[in-house]
């Protein structure tokens, strides 16, 4: 008979909690929703951090709602990545950096392990950019001075030690929902034309007519990159293990289903959020003639005199505070995964946390010391590129054993969610090369 084990009073990392939140086969519906939901909330968060934002913003101003089909698609791949890691996980439990250390030569292993590595410092560069800029935009610090305060969100990852996952869950949901709430009311503030040939709904219709207007495909390109995130593969094949469920067939398919539910709803409302900031930049700056407003702090500062009140810029920046915010407990645990699942090498989240911090904060520091407020939107966009072009490297190992039918069994990719699987690897690997070229030439 199934024994359901304690819960988990250990600190947050994966590799201390993994199995902590029991589910038994008997349980009924809705409580086993419940206790599947959270894992794909923490990853959705680096759907929404702030380097989204910059593409949003600046794909709402110069094309209207035209460029909504192209957010919409890149979550739909989002999804099928996704559910690619909770299968991952949940089946061979283990993540997808621990599969990776075994199965791959120790020389390829540690270029994965580097890859990976400078994937989390780049979306910790865009994590202390965001909250230094809402830090600035709120209350009036300098940037320089924003970014050395966003060091002290190691204490509060410090301050989480001995908590159960299931709180970090929840701090995470009400930071997301912060986003969401603020992001709601400035659309009720300023709405958006939903009809029309023009409207909203009209933008989430593909249409390579508008990809072939000037910089409309460029654009696409920096969505489609600012969406998916590489480190996002490895902490979800990690973190879906902290569920457990019954020891048989009938209970990993339950929990494939329900954590791949699980995952699609959290990645809808990270699509919701998105599409709600091209939305925004479209129903303000693209209606009212601004068509040139690529930077988050330029759009903070047009949002009061367009929509006629201080309210929209005050949500504008509280969200794009809670944004960075919500990213620094998941860039935590993901760095956490990244590190013990590839070397076998366990040190404390808090020192985890410092650690990138730090080797973050030095080039967002130079940067605005060297570039002025201006260089904030050119580092954001660096560090997309930078995730851009380490996504195929995850992409390849993911796919690849998910498709093993040796190690998955029955749950195995069949031919076409391998042929799904591999057109996203190569339409994605193509798109982030060309972007990456267009950047540097």
């Amino acid at each position: 008979m199934f024994q359901l084990p304690r819960t988990a009073t250990a600190p947050f990392c994966p590799s201390e909690v993994k199995g902590s939140i029991a589910v038994a086969p008997d349980l009924p519906l809705a409580q086993k929703l419940l206790r599947y939901a959270g894992p794909g909330l923490l990853v959705s968060v680096g759907y929404m951090d702030p380097g989204n934002w910059a593409t949003d913003i600046e794909a709402g101003s110069r094309f209207g709602y035209g460029l909504l089909f192209v957010v919409l698609l890149s979550s739909l791949a989002a999804m099928v990545l996704q559910t690619l890691c909770v299968r991952l996980g949940l089946v061979t439990q283990k993540d997808l950096a621990q599969l990776c250390r075994d199965r791959y030569p120790r020389s390829v292993g540690a270029l994965l392990w580097l890859g990976a590595e400078l994937a989390i410092i780049a979306c910790d560069l865009a994590e202390v950019l965001g909250s230094a800029l809402a830090l600035h935009l709120l209350f009036g610090l300098s940037l320089p001075t924003g970014i050395l305060v966003t060091a002290l969100d190691t204490v509060l990852v410090l301050g989480l030690q001995g908590a159960g996952f299931r709180r970090v869950e929840a701090i995470v949901l009400g930071l997301v929902a912060t986003i969401a709430v603020c992001f709601a009311l400035e659309l009720a503030l300023a709405p958006p034309q939903w009809g029309g040939p023009a409207g909203v709904w009209a933008g989430f219709v593909p249409s390579l007519q508008r990809l072939q207007e000037p910089g409309a495909l460029y654009l696409a390109i920096g969505i489609v990159g600012a969406t998916v995130m590489p480190h996002n593969l490895y902490l979800h094949s990690s973190v879906v293990q902290t569920r457990r469920y019954a020891p048989t067939a009938a209970g990993r398919r339950d929990a494939v289903r329900f954590a791949s539910l699980d995952t699609l709803v959290s990645l809808s409302l990270a699509l919701l959020v998105n599409a709600a900031i091209l939305t925004l930049a479209a129903s303000t700056f693209h209606r009212s003639g601004h068509h040139d407003v690529a930077d988050i702090a330029d759009a903070y500062r047009l949002l009061e005199p367009i929509v006629g009140g201080t309210l929209a810029a005050l949500l504008f920046g509280l969200a794009l505070l809670a944004a960075g915010q919500s990213s620094t407990f998941t860039g935590t645990v993901a760095g956490q995964v990244i590190m013990e699942g590839f070397l076998h090498l366990k040190i404390p989240c808090w020192q985890r946390r410092l650690i990138t911090r730090l080797l973050a904060l030095v080039p967002a520091y130079l940067g605005v010391r060297w570039l002025g407020d201006a260089g904030v939107g050119q580092m954001l966009v660096l560090s997309q590129v930078v995730l851009s072009f380490q996504l195929p490297f995850a992409m390849w190992p993911l796919i690849r054993f998910t498709s093993d039918r040796a190690l998955m069994g029955e749950f195995a990719s069949g031919p076409w969610r391998r042929l799904l699987a591999w057109s996203l690897f190569g339409l994605i690997s193509a798109a982030n090369m060309w972007l990456v070229l267009q950047v540097l030439s």
